[in-house]
């Protein structure tokens, strides 16, 4: 049966990851509207206890916040190089939200969104946002236009026009439509049988998979500090190297500060800022 009152958005994290998660759920939070019901519900892999506690005391009444073990469910990928992103690092948590609809059969649409983000808007707007028969609704990647390179790989290696792929770090999931098509058992058989060499895994899956059945969303809410117009924005996702505790001069850095201060991880936040130090944003591109 589906939960129709409730706005379910999923994350994935790990426990290097709670104190960012801490910033993005806070502002979800304080952002909600009471008339309204969310459940968050954070993916993992490995989270401590301690983080768990500390992560579900910036819940409301009208916004839960609970937390599901991974740990033993993707047993069949392995930390393969073609699975690392192009930090050359493997993050099991990066394949979770394609498994979200199957593992989530009460819910008929649903929000992933990655953890290195801030609402400035209430994610509801977003979750009633129509988009029919489509796959997905989601925002283009404008942060590849830039980079010749990889306009040739997502054209020529990933078969999507340019302007076609989108970023999987904010997915409006029609999970009734998504189970109808066996998408998660789609990529598990592309994963284990070709196992592609891939530049981001499971956005470059998601794109070869569901393009055509894509619904483009506004790119307020996946707003990517990358020089582009930042006006507007409802959701801002600090993507790859534009991240305000890793680098001064990220646009609209000013807002992951905000809900930093009181997200309860605020000296973490810090003393991680100072182990590293802080450079440009133009310098760390």
């Amino acid at each position: 049966m589906n939960n129709t009152n409730e706005i379910p958005i999923f994350f994935a994290i790990d426990d290097a990851y709670a104190p960012y998660i801490a910033v993005a759920l806070n502002s979800a939070v304080k952002n909600s509207s009471k008339s309204r019901r969310y459940r968050a519900i954070v993916l993992y892999n490995e989270l401590s206890r301690e983080n768990q506690q500390r992560l579900a005391a910036l819940s409301a009444e009208h916004f839960s916040i609970e937390f599901v073990n991974m740990e033993s469910r993707l047993d069949f990928i392995t930390d393969r190089r073609s699975n690392r992103l192009r930090f050359d690092c493997f993050t099991l948590s990066i394949y979770f939200r394609l498994f979200i609809p199957t593992m989530f059969p009460q819910y008929a649409k649903g929000i992933y969104i990655d953890s290195d983000v801030v609402l400035v808007d209430d994610i509801a707007e977003l979750y009633d946002t129509d988009i029919g028969e489509n796959y997905i609704g989601a925002c283009a990647d404008y942060s590849i236009f830039g980079s010749a390179p990889l306009v040739e790989y997502v054209e020529n290696v990933v078969g999507v026009p340019m302007k076609e792929y989108i970023n999987s770090g904010v997915l409006l999931m029609n999970m009734e439509k998504l189970r109808r098509i066996g998408f998660a058992e789609h990529f598990s058989e592309l994963l284990v049988k070709y196992h592609f060499d891939t530049v981001a895994p499971d956005q470059d899956y998601i794109n070869a998979i569901c393009n055509g059945n894509i619904h483009y969303l506004s790119p307020v809410w996946d707003a990517m500090p990358c020089g582009e117009d930042m006006s507007g924005a409802k959701l801002i996702h600090y993507n790859l190297y534009s991240k305000p505790w890793l680098a001064d001069g990220v646009q609209c850095g000013e807002y992951f500060w905000q809900y930093a201060a009181d997200c309860g991880y605020y000296r973490e936040i810090m003393e991680s800022r100072e182990r590293t130090r802080p450079v440009s944003n133009e310098e760390s591109l």
